[in-house]
C-alpha cells in the first residue's frame, strides 16, 4: 500500500511516522518551498505524547521542550481559581510538553527524513486536483512558485492534512465558505526571561471577553527560559465581521497589545513587561469550522485541522491531530481494503473531535474562569463562596474526560484555592 499525504504539518508528519511504523509507505507533498519553524508555543497533552513516545520521540522532545508540571487558572485580578497537576505529576505515564510549534514540527520532520528517506517529503508542490478509480487516487500538483505543471503522484489513498483552508475539503464542500470567526484576536509572542515560579507551570488568566496565557517552552541557558505568551481579546462580532487572514507569521506591533496586556494581573509576574521585551509579535484570529457530516469520500479522507479545526483552548489542536494519525495508522494496518480503513478511522475519530470543537466554543476547561468572573467580576474573598470545588472540578475534569486525557481516580488539584 502507498499513502499520499497532502501537507507537512504536525498531522501529516505524524501520520507518515505512524504508517512507517506499521510497514506502510507514505509520501508527503507540501506546498511550501521548505518545511520551516513557524508559530510560537503550543501544549501537547499526554494522550498525544503517549503516541509520540511509541515512535521513540521522547528524547528528541526533551531536548527542545519543557515538561509541564502544573496548570493554574486566575481571574483578571490575579486571584487563583483552580490549580491542577499535569503530565507525570497528574499520574500519566508520559509528560505533557510545552513546546514551540515549529520545534515540534522539526522533531517530526527530522524523524520522517531519517526513517522514510530524504525524498519522503516533496516540497514546493500545490495540489490542483485528484481523480479516483477502482485501484487508487491520482493527484495532480503544480509548481507552487511558478504555477506551471509540477508532478502527478498516485497512491492507494489520499490523506488531506492541509489545514483549516484545506483544498481537499473545499472540493468536497465547495459552499462551506470561510472559517467561522468568533471576533477574538490573539496576539502571540515568545522571549527569554527568568523562570516564573518553578519554571514548569502554565497559567491562564482573564475571563469574559479577554484572556492571557503564559508558559515556558524551552530552556534558554544561563538560568533563563523562552517564555510563550498569548493575549486574547474580543474585538468584533464574528457573525457580521469577516475574519482577518489566518497566518502564523502575520506581524503585529506591541503598541496594539500593551493596552490589553496591562489588564491582566498574574502573581509575581509582569505580563506587560514581557510583551514590551518581545522582539516579534504575531496576530491571529481565533477561528474554527462547523463539524462535517463526513470526512471520507472513497479513497480520500481528512485529518487534523482539515477535518476539525478548533478554537485553541484546552491545548487540543495538535494533540487531536496526533490522535487522528494513530487511529488512521491502526485502521490501515488492520483492514483488508483501504476504503474500509478510511471508513473505520472516520467512525472512530469524527464524533470525538466534533464534540471537542463544540466544547471549545463554550470555552473548554477555561470556562471555569468565565463562570467565576460572571459571578464575581470584582474579585472574591473566598473562591468557594463563588464557585464550589465540585462545580469547578466538573468543568475542568469533565473536559479532560471528553478530550481523552483524564486520569481515572486522579482529577483532584494539587491544592485548592480558598
Amino acid at each position: 500500500m502507498r499513502v499520499l499525504i497532502v501537507g507537512a504539518g504536525i498531522g501529516g508528519l505524524a501520520t507518515a511516522l505512524m504508517l512507517h511504523r506499521r510497514g506502510i509507505r507514505a509520501t508527503i507533498v507540501e506546498q511550501a518551498s521548505e518545511v520551516r519553524e513557524v508559530g510560537v508555543g503550543i501544549n501537547t497533552l499526554p494522550h498525544a505524547i503517549r503516541e509520540l513516545a511509541e515512535l521513540d520521540l521522547l528524547p528528541a522532545l526533551d531536548r527542545v521542550a519543557i515538561r509541564t508540571k502544573e496548570l493554574a487558572y486566575f481571574n483578571r485580578q490575579g486571584q487563583e481559581v483552580w490549580r491542577e497537576p499535569r503530565g507525570l505529576e497528574a499520574g500519566h505515564p508520559v509528560p505533557q510538553f510545552s513546546i514551540h510549534r515549529g520545534r515540534l514540527q522539526a522533531v517530526l520532520y527530522d524523524a520522517v527524513r531519517e526513517r522514510l528517506g530524504p525524498d519522503a517529503v516533496q516540497t514546493g508542490l500545490a495540489l490542483s486536483g485528484f481523480m479516483q478509480d477502482e485501484g487508487g487516487v491520482t493527484a495532480h500538483f503544480t509548481d507552487a512558485l511558478r504555477g506551471d505543471a509540477g508532478r502527478t503522484i498516485r497512491g492507494d489513498v489520499l490523506i488531506a492534512c492541509d489545514g483549516i483552508h484545506s483544498v481537499v475539503r473545499k472540493k468536497f464542500f465547495p459552499d462551506e465558505g470561510p472559517p467561522r470567526w468568533d471576533g477574538v484576536l490573539m496576539w502571540r509572542g515568545a522571549t527569554e526571561c527568568s523562570p516564573w515560579g518553578d519554571g514548569r507551570t502554565m497559567a491562564i488568566g482573564g475571563g469574559m471577553g479577554a484572556k492571557c496565557v503564559l508558559y515556558p517552552i524551552a530552556e534558554a541557558g544561563d538560568g533563563r527560559q523562552l517564555m510563550n505568551w498569548v493575549v486574547f481579546v474580543k474585538m468584533a462580532d464574528g457573525q457580521v465581521s469577516p475574519p482577518p487572514k489566518e497566518s502564523w507569521s502575520r506581524p503585529a506591533h506591541r503598541s496594539q497589545v500593551l493596552p490589553y496586556a496591562r489588564r491582566f494581573a498574574l502573581p509575581d509576574f509582569d505580563l506587560a513587561a514581557l510583551v514590551e521585551a518581545t522582539p516579534q509579535i504575531f496576530e491571529y484570529p481565533m477561528c474554527d469550522r462547523d463539524p462535517l457530516p463526513r470526512w471520507t469520500h472513497g479513497r480520500v479522507t481528512l485529518l487534523g485541522d482539515a477535518a476539525h479545526p478548533m478554537y485553541p483552548v484546552g491545548s487540543n489542536g495538535a494533540s487531536q491531530a496526533i490522535l487522528d494519525a494513530r487511529a488512521l495508522g491502526d485502521a490501515l494496518a488492520r483492514s483488508e481494503h483501504p476504503m474500509q480503513a478510511l471508513s473505520s478511522y472516520e467512525a472512530e475519530r469524527r464524533p470525538k473531535t466534533a464534540e471537542i470543537v463544540m466544547l471549545n466554543r463554550k470555552g473548554g476547561p477555561e470556562r471555569v474562569i468565565d463562570e467565576v468572573e460572571k459571578r464575581a467580576p470584582a474579585g472574591f474573598a473566598r473562591i468557594e463562596d463563588v464557585l464550589g470545588h465540585a462545580e469547578r472540578q466538573a468543568i475542568v475534569g469533565g473536559y479532560a474526560g471528553k478530550a481523552g486525557f483524564a486520569v481515572a481516580g486522579n482529577v483532584s488539584p494539587l491544592r485548592v484555592a480558598v
